[in-house]
């Protein structure tokens, strides 16, 4: 199946950052969100982001331009109707992605494939929810979406062969490399990710060491480019304590349980960069460590 128009939905971190990489890659980018304000800022991004290509030699001002060419916006939801291939990049919560879905679906073609971004959440339990399970799968781009490498391929239990293969094909033009993945709570990355995130932060609670400590033993002993709780402020707090809730419901396994600190942190409204407080403090000139 040819795909020519890509919807996304949701224009957040993640979803500008794979409306950036399909205009770039030649596909029409139709990016919807309930906020024009949140798709402005989506558009400034991309723009900001495909100005740093430019300025690294890695794209030229006309490609650029046919980037941002390729991608229109709305705020309502069943204008997607009309794309051949939509990803739903919308807030980790699966109440909401449900929702949408929902109302997506009566203002579909046909053919139309429905993927959903999430990084854990069940896509056979999403696509019951839909009218075409078949063409439903998950497609979970990494974070920064413009310089990460690998997006995971989630096939739900009824999902098919042609969707599977026309999925595959999107990401070989992205010039990405995609990982299958069964249908297990939080599929690769994240079921091995986010329990180190998580040990870290038990780490800490505990007393073991200190932020500072725990990040630099982390990056100096293990090459890790990033330290666990540096890496969990850039995700998001919120997000990585979803995450662990479903491996933990999902797995019933005690060794998945979030760290009560984690817990109190996304009750602080503490959710890393993204509220400028988290293990790290960002407001001033330099991240200063919160404990």
């Amino acid at each position: 199946m040819d795909i020519n128009k890509i919807g996304v939905i949701g224009a957040g971190q993640m979803g500008n950052g794979i409306a950036h990489v399909m205009a770039l890659a030649g596909y029409q980018v139709l990016l919807n969100d309930i906020s024009q304000d949140a798709i402005d800022g989506a558009l400034a991004t991309i723009g900001k982001n495909l100005d740093r290509q430019v300025s690294r030699g890695k794209l030229s001002e006309d490609e650029k331009a046919a980037a941002l060419g390729n991608i229109s916006t709305t705020v309502q939801l069943p204008d997607l109707g009309q794309t051949d291939l939509v990803i739903e990049a919308a807030t980790e919560r699966e109440t909401l992605k449900t929702a949408i879905f929902e109302d997506l679906v009566p203002h579909l073609q046909p053919h139309t494939i429905l993927t959903s971004n999430t990084s854990s959440i069940s896509i056979t339990r999403l696509a019951s929810r839909t009218d075409r399970p078949e063409r439903f799968m998950g497609f979970h781009f990494m974070n920064p979406v413009p310089v990460m490498q690998l997006v995971e391929l989630i096939r739900g239990i009824a999902t098919d062969k042609e969707t599977f293969e026309t999925c595959l094909g999107v990401v070989e033009k992205l010039g990405k490399t995609a990982a299958s993945a069964e249908d297990f709570p939080a599929f690769i990355v994240n079921r091995i990710l986010m329990p180190m995130i998580n040990e870290a932060v038990y780490t800490l609670y505990e007393g073991v060491g200190s932020v500072k400590s725990i990040d630099q033993s982390l990056k100096l002993g293990a090459n890790h480019p990033m330290g666990p709780l540096e890496l969990a402020d850039f995700i998001g707090l919120d997000t990585c304590l979803a995450i662990m809730n479903v491996l933990h419901d999902g797995l019933a396994d005690t060794k998945y349980r979030p760290c009560p600190l984690l817990t109190k942190y996304v009750e602080a409204g503490w959710l890393g960069r993204k509220t400028q407080r988290g293990f790290y403090d960002y407001r001033g000139d330099e991240p200063v460590p919160t404990r």
